[in-house]
């Protein structure tokens, strides 16, 4: 198994490719990816495993080969398997050193994934939408450039952004209309709050209208 795509799904559900612990099966797959172009992004499962296989010597990983646990037998056979257990309790394979070794190796493939999906999602589009209002006065004595500032300085909130520039533009007896623009992120505003907050400026406003209203 050595296609980094199926080590990948292979890896997702475990941290060895022989299971729960490692065996030949990772020294080999290790062995044939030394000269592949491995990445976080693209396979984070590899990668971290990648990392973690590297950070033990070529004697560890040698014995990895070996290490196919012996069937119980009876009598003498059972004898000799315990005395065998004895024996590699007292053999540190790994050591002190490369005990360390494996968790900084844990703390680095973490790492790397953890890095790897805040860039995946800081490439992710932010969905966001243009809209254009129609703010009526309550009556002619209301200043519009004053409601106008009022509206930039006052309504605002996370994922909204107001248009600087607006217009003035006439609608009967005197009376003009004003003619505001946002920008927004869907995910964080709504544009019926938005213009819920306009109209709840009740002493300067009569009506919101939407002229227009268009996907970014």
């Amino acid at each position: 198994m050595t296609d980094a795509n199926t080590l990948e799904n292979t890896l997702k559900n475990q941290q060895w490719v022989g299971g729960q612990a490692p065996t030949d099966a990772d020294k080999t797959a290790f062995e044939a990816l030394k000269s592949a172009d491995l990445s976080a992004e693209t396979h984070p499962n590899v990668f971290a495993w990648f990392c973690l296989v590297s950070k033990f010597t070529d004697a560890v990983r040698n014995s990895w080969a070996a290490a196919a646990p012996a069937k119980a037998g009876k009598g003498k056979k059972a004898e000799k398997k315990v005395e065998k257990k004895e024996d590699d309790d007292d053999l540190d394979l790994f050591g002190d050193d490369d005990e360390e070794d494996a968790e900084a190796a844990k703390e680095a493939a973490k790492k790397a994934k953890e890095d790897a999906k805040k860039k995946k999602e800081k490439k992710k589009a932010v969905a966001m939408s243009l809209v254009m209002l129609e703010v009526k006065p309550l009556d002619d004595t209301i200043n519009l450039d004053d409601l106008a500032n009022k509206m930039f300085t006052e309504l605002t909130q996370d994922g909204l952004f107001w248009k600087t520039e607006y217009k003035k533009e006439p609608v009967a007896f005197g009376i003009f209309k004003l003619i505001v623009g946002f920008s927004l992120e869907d995910e964080k505003v709504s544009v019926d709050g938005v213009i819920e907050k306009i109209e709840e400026l009740e002493d300067f406003v009569q009506s919101v209208e939407i002229m227009a209203f268009n996907k970014i």
